[in-house]
């Protein structure tokens, strides 16, 4: 019993000195920060992207608006003349306005999907383009981490460990 714990205490003495060896002989830790939402903004490409976005949300509330007009014809059509209706014709117009009004639900919700589709779309080859960017910097520099900078994440930090001028520096922004 005694040789086995002497045998377990020799390995657990040998581990312990390779994991410290290997510690020593590893680069310190370096992390800098970058703030993906300001590079976004200033990448070349950025205000096409909100172009044609706006574009395709004109598009899509001019549809949305027919859609409303036509509702709102319908249901003044309706309250004009349901005096004069039998209970089923004011059955059935009540029925077709509340599809109406579903279908316009309907196409508001995936109108809204449609346009985030969309901006993924359109930004994603901007994004890919920061990312290596920032890789690139990130491995001139030696730094073993780089977070976003985002508000409330880094909490403190020098300006030295900032990328964002190296990065827009590697895209060609000013």
């Amino acid at each position: 019993m005694k040789k086995s714990a002497k045998i377990y205490a020799v390995m657990a003495l040998l581990i312990g000195i390779a994991f410290s060896s290997q510690a020593q002989t590893q680069a310190p830790l370096k992390i800098g920060y970058v703030d993906f939402n300001t590079l976004l903004q200033a990448m070349p490409g950025i205000d096409s992207v909100r172009n044609a976005l706006q574009v395709y949300q004109q598009t899509l509330t001019d549809q949305m608006d027919q859609m409303r007009v036509e509702f709102e014809n319908k249901y003044l059509d309706y309250q004009s003349k349901a005096a004069g209706m039998s209970d089923i014709i004011k059955q059935n117009k009540e029925q077709e306005l509340q599809q109406l009004q579903e279908r316009i639900d309907a196409f508001q919700a995936q109108a809204q999907q449609d346009l985030q589709n969309k901006q993924q779309k359109l930004l994603q080859p901007l994004i890919n383009e920061a990312k290596q960017a920032i890789s690139a910097v990130a491995k001139e520099k030696g730094y073993t981490y780089v977070l976003n900078a985002i508000e409330d994440v880094v909490l403190f930090s020098t300006p030295v460990h900032n990328l964002l001028p190296a990065v827009k520096q590697k895209l060609g922004i000013e």
